[in-house]
This record gives structure tokens, sequence and C-alpha cells, in this order.
């Protein structure tokens, strides 16, 4: 698992800082401060007012064009555009998909944490518990489903993401691993018209890969995570959109966070790699303990920073 601020000293990509983004600049050296990258300004959008942790229907964050699941964003921000293939380099796509599988159950009312109880147990320690079997819809999120409905005594977060990755020492839990996932979740891009499939050579080997065909999909997806942190940043992780706050914290458990930030001017992207480090250093505890809040999110989150 990734330590909270993994990520986020060095930047890959340097653009120049004279080019400016379609964001905006900022410069200032304090987090909350009031402006209008704030989101205290008058261009403020009455979406930031929305209870990050509250169970509304599974459409209402989704874009009306492609409704995209959280799982599906993560691995096309991973994606090379025109290569169609993530990363040979990045090892922590493969549990942040499983930690956006276990998040979108958690969206959509699947599943809840065991009661904290009198000893307060903690995100990590608390049992991962089946709330309604229903179907999704989704061949992937199904499966995990039925993986969770018939292990007893119920896992914690932390296991059930190992369990899903294969990453377990325990030969017992390997048959609840989720393959081919990546593979899966870009054939349902490659429907939604978001991909394409072609054939590449290696040299010694052919690769099916899923190169970008929808651009202005990939687009209004970098572009909400890089709102979330410069023009609507309000600051308060209780009053942002809960989805666009998994996005931003499991797309940085994935290590793709980096790829929408890559386009932004030198002082923009200070500002939102600050800002993402606020979030990550959040007491995620008492964040679950607050009204209204979805403790089954920050368990998540915090499987991928302790």
């Amino acid at each position: 698992m990734m330590n909270r601020t993994d990520g986020l000293v060095q930047r890959r990509r340097v653009v120049n800082s004279s080019s400016s983004s379609s964001l905006g600049q900022d410069g200032s050296n304090d987090i909350g401060h009031n402006d209008k990258l704030s989101g205290h300004g008058t261009d403020t959008d009455c979406t930031m007012q929305k209870d990050l942790n509250s169970n509304p229907k599974i459409d209402d964050d989704s874009d009306k064009e492609t409704r995209l699941t959280l799982m599906e964003e993560v691995l096309l921000l991973g994606l090379k555009d025109k290569e169609g293939y993530t990363s040979f380099w990045n090892d922590c796509i493969s549990s942040g998909l499983r930690g956006c599988i276990l998040a979108e159950l958690g969206f959509r009312g699947r599943v809840e944490l065991e009661k904290a109880g009198m000893r307060k147990k903690g995100l990590l320690v608390r049992k991962l518990l089946l709330k309604n079997d229903a179907p999704t819809g989704d061949v992937l999120l199904d499966e995990a489903l039925k993986h969770l409905k018939e292990t007893d005594p119920p896992e914690t977060v932390p296991s059930w993401i190992e369990y899903l990755s294969g990453e377990t020492w325990n030969p017992l839990k390997l048959r609840y691993q989720l393959k081919n996932v990546r593979e899966r979740l870009a054939k349902n891009l490659v429907e939604k018209g978001v991909l394409t499939t072609e054939k590449q050579n290696f040299l010694l080997f052919d690769m099916t890969t899923h190169p970008l065909t929808d651009n202005l999909a990939k687009s209004r997806l970098v572009k909400k995570i890089q709102e979330a942190v410069l023009s609507r940043w309000v600051n308060d992780a209780g009053r942002m959109d809960r989805r666009t706050l998994a996005l931003v914290i499991l797309a940085h458990a994935a290590d793709v966070l980096e790829n929408a930030f890559a386009p932004l001017s030198d002082d923009d992207y200070e500002v939102a790699m600050r800002r993402v480090r606020t979030l990550l250093d959040l007491d995620f505890e008492a964040e679950a303990a607050k009204p209204n809040a979805n403790p089954v999110l920050w368990a998540v989150f915090a499987a991928f920073t302790k």
C-alpha cells in the first residue's frame, strides 16, 4: 500500500511556467485562501454544496454524455491515449482498481462497515458487511459482490483489496481474485465508445491495446479532476462531491493522478498538488464518524494511505 504523500513531490512532466491553463493561475500559498480558486467566488457551482458522504442515486454525479464507473475513470486516466495501454512501470493500478470496486459498491449501497462499537474499532479492522446483494448490472461489481456474499466470517477492506488483487499469501483466498480487470474495464469503455481495440506487435508477442477514440470523454474527466482542486476547491472534504473526492484519492492510489495534472502550468500544478496533499492528510477516522458519512469510502482511502 502507498504512503499518504507518495508521488506528490516530484513532477514527472515539466511544462513551461509561462503557459496558461484553461483553469487560470493560482499562486497563493494559503490553502484555504478565499479567492476564485478556493470555491467561494461568484462562479461557485451549487453542486459543491452536496454532502460528499450521502448516498444519492448512482447517476447523480455521472457524465450525461458518457456515464463511467469509478474504476473505468481511473483506468481511462492511466491509459496512454495513442498506445492504448497502461505504463509497464505502474505496479499500483491493479490494487487501485480493486479499491475503486469496493468504493463503487459502497456508493451503490451494496456494502457497509460494521459498527465501530464501544471500543471504537478503527476503519482498517472493521469488517466489510454485505448490505444488499441485488445485482448492480456491472459484471465486475457483481463478481465481487458474489465473493463477499460467500465469505463467512466477513473480512476487512484491506484484506478484500488484497484478495481481489490476488496479492494474498493465503492459498484459500486466491479464488477471490478478480482476473483481467484492466482488459474487462477497457472492453466496457470500448462498448461505451470511449476506446477502440487494436493489435500491436511487441517483437516477441502481440498485445491487444485500446487507444482513445473519444477525446471529449477523456478531456471531461481530466477537467473534472483539475477543477476539483483548483476552481471548485472548497477546502472541506465534507462539501466536496463525494465521487470526485474518491476519484482524486483513488487515482493517486493507482498512481495515475499525475496524468490529469501534467497539462497544468507550473503554478496551478503546485496548488493542485498541495491541495491533494491536504486530502491525503485528513483524519479519515474523524471524517468517517461525521453525520451521513460513508465509512466504506473512508476505509478504502485508509487502506491505501496507512
